[in-house]
């Protein structure tokens, strides 16, 4: 009589610096686009779940905002959702990359390496070192975190993936299957489409203009073969506003092309998407704003 497969799940979350790639790992691993990731630092504001179930388990990832010391409310909102993540995980991914020389924000990494918590150490970007540089890399981190498991990866590469999922599944306990197997993340719909207009403008904008952007979707109407979408664009200046807009609306209208492309390729239907930009003085900073934006 064959012996009876045991059910896997748990929690992973990702920590590491801004802009190490913790986004893209987490689309790679759930093979699905669920997290916004650019070139930019302090891409993600949210923790984002993304829910990936096989037959015999279920991984719940955490994706989480960089590592930093805050500088205003927004910001201590963000870091306040990476400190979450160190008690509420079965399994951390702390992803780094070669060169880099701990966290940002050394009471948190102190916090790090007191967890009794299974600790997965990523060198990530290793597609762009050589051999020398990359032992160096894992001495260190060695020293740093001697409890932590490593693995070198690139997620652009894809190099290690592969190995890294079954390595994730498993560490993970016994347990019983949080989600329902086809969902994909614990976000709405709006969310997502929030997200990935704001993503557009990360792309699309320079300096402090992607920063001080949020966006609110009013309107998610599906039918069909149509969504029809209307969200406002919250800017903190009359100026950035304009810039947003940019000349004859062609700014605005570049971004919500851009937009519901992506978002017609996620939701597999076609979208109307209409946008709308107002002014929200200094909301960064203010505790109330910030409720109301859902941080």
């Amino acid at each position: 009589m064959s012996e009876e497969i045991k059910f896997k799940s748990g929690f992973v979350n990702i920590i590491g610096n801004p802009n190490v790639g913790k986004s893209t790992l987490l689309n790679l691993l759930m093979d699905e686009k669920l997290a916004i990731a650019t070139h930019k630092a302090q891409t993600t504001r949210h923790r984002i779940k993304g829910i990936l179930s096989g037959e015999n388990y279920q991984v719940v990832f955490s994706d989480t905002p960089g590592v930093l010391e805050p500088a205003y409310e927004l910001q201590s909102k963000m870091m306040d959702y990476v400190k979450e993540a160190l008690v509420d995980a079965d399994l951390i991914l702390y992803v780094v990359e070669i060169g880099e020389k701990g966290l940002k924000n050394e009471d948190f990494f102190d916090k790090l390496k007191k967890v009794n918590i299974p600790i997965l150490l990523l060198i990530n970007k290793i597609d762009t070192t050589d051999q020398k540089r990359l032992e160096s890399a894992v001495e260190y981190w060695h020293e740093q975190l001697p409890k932590a498991e490593i693995l070198p990866i690139s997620a652009t590469e894809k190099v290690n993936i592969e190995l890294l999922k079954n390595k994730i599944i498993s560490i993970l306990p016994e347990g019983p299957q949080y989600f329902p197997g086809d969902q994909l993340t614990d976000k709405s719909e709006r969310f997502i489409v929030n997200e990935t207009i704001r993503e557009k403008i990360l792309l699309n904008y320079k300096k402090e203009i992607p920063y001080s952007v949020e966006i609110v979707t009013q309107i998610f109407k599906e039918g069909l073969e149509l969504i029809q979408i209307e969200s406002e664009i919250y800017v903190e200046r009359d100026t950035q506003k304009g810039i947003i807009i940019g000349h004859k609306g062609e700014s605005l209208s570049k971004v919500g092309k851009e937009a519901r492309e992506d978002l017609e390729k996620f939701f597999g239907k076609k979208i109307f998407l209409k946008l709308f930009v107002k002014v929200k003085k200094d909301w960064r900073k203010k505790d109330g704003d910030l409720r109301r934006f859902g941080y």
